[in-house]
């Protein structure tokens, strides 16, 4: 039996890899502005949103470490990655984002913070790699963006926070951004939000609504939608990255398989069509991964030895999760030499293009 509470040596002084963090959350001092307006005039009904950042945002020492944190695209941020042995750091906008906006103001602030983050990798373009942001309900601008950020920013996929305002990107009018990032050969990361307003009640009052349960339910749920609406057929290149070792897929592999193949095969659902390959491939080959929050092996073994080798990365999840121990934890698994510097390097430098 494992031990309940793994211990975390410490971590390889050497290496024969580079660690990169590929899911790691920043936020500009103006969107971090907006959401103070709106939770203090309460002029946001999302109450997921205002449970999490209505913390997060106020004025307790916790607070304040994490807002310093999360704004820094400099020494902070860089003494943090020094001291927690992380070499480069794959940057996106952090939850919620831009999403919480209307759709016209999510769009010029999703192109002012690509310009902020390609100015920070400017300045230090040996220690961090950017996702750009895009406003996904905006159908006319979000894939403009995204190949903007791409093309012209030097930025290496697309950051998309779960839902937006409660709408999900299952629908075919909000896939052109989809078309873009398998046109542009970049992944987009389906990052958590919290659970959107439709499903959230359940989990407030026990404040499960955040890491703890409720973005693995939600961000989830996002995936699984996209997969059964059938992007992966209508765009079979397009690659999806979940952090925090799949959100749970992973285990549930073979029921999502055998379940969807059952519903579609009985046409009981007019939205559940057969599709093209089975749900099980879409999540081996459509898909990576990252360990974000989960400094622990097995899952992370797990996921390597049922989806493969190639398909897991390192994450922390800074400044969310920023446990800098649990790199040790994580040198010291019991994989081999490959299948770890897969794990930490190289299977971020050929999705991201890190030279």
């Amino acid at each position: 039996m494992s031990e309940r509470y793994p211990a975390m040596p410490p971590r390889n002084p050497n290496p024969p890899y580079k660690r990169i963090a590929t899911e790691e959350a920043w936020l500009t001092p103006e969107i971090m502005a907006l959401y103070k307006k709106e939770i203090s005039e309460k002029t946001i009904n999302d109450p997921g949103f205002n449970q999490l950042w209505g913390f997060f945002a106020g004025d307790s020492d916790m607070a304040q470490n994490q807002q310093r944190r999360i704004q820094s695209l400099g020494a902070d941020r860089l003494a943090d990655m020094d001291a927690s042995g992380i070499d480069i750091a794959v940057l996106s906008l952090g939850s919620p984002g831009v999403q919480l906006f209307d759709t016209a103001r999510a769009t010029a602030l999703a192109a002012e913070s690509n310009d902020q983050l390609a100015e920070a990798i400017t300045r230090h373009p040996d220690r961090f790699v950017g996702l750009a942001a895009f406003s996904p309900l905006d159908t006319d601008n979000a894939a403009k963006e995204l190949e903007r950020g791409v093309t012209k920013l030097g930025l290496r996929g697309g950051i998309l926070n779960g839902h937006t305002l409660g709408t999900y990107l299952d629908d075919e009018k909000y896939w052109q951004v989809f078309e873009a990032a398998e046109a542009l050969d970049v992944p987009i990361y389906l990052h958590p939000n919290m659970p959107s307003k439709q499903m959230i009640e359940p989990f407030l009052s026990r404040a499960l609504d955040a890491a703890i349960y409720g973005f693995a339910c939600d961000t989830g749920l996002h995936a699984l939608r996209l997969l059964i609406a059938g992007v992966f057929d209508r765009f079979p290149k397009l690659q999806i990255i979940l952090g925090h070792c799949g959100e749970a897929l992973p285990y549930w592999l073979y029921r999502i398989d055998f379940m969807h193949s059952r519903i579609a095969a009985t046409g009981r659902h007019p939205n559940v069509k057969p599709l093209k390959r089975r749900a099980w491939d879409y999540l081996c080959d459509n898909f990576h991964y990252t360990s974000s929050g989960v400094g622990w092996e097995p899952p992370i073994r797990f996921v390597q030895d049922q989806i493969g080798v190639d398909r897991m990365m390192y994450a922390m999840d800074y400044p969310w999760q920023f446990v800098k121990e649990e790199v040790g934890a994580l040198d010291a698994m019991d994989i081999s030499d490959a299948a770890k510097k897969a794990f930490f390097e190289d299977n971020a430098r050929k999705l991201f293009k890190i030279a």
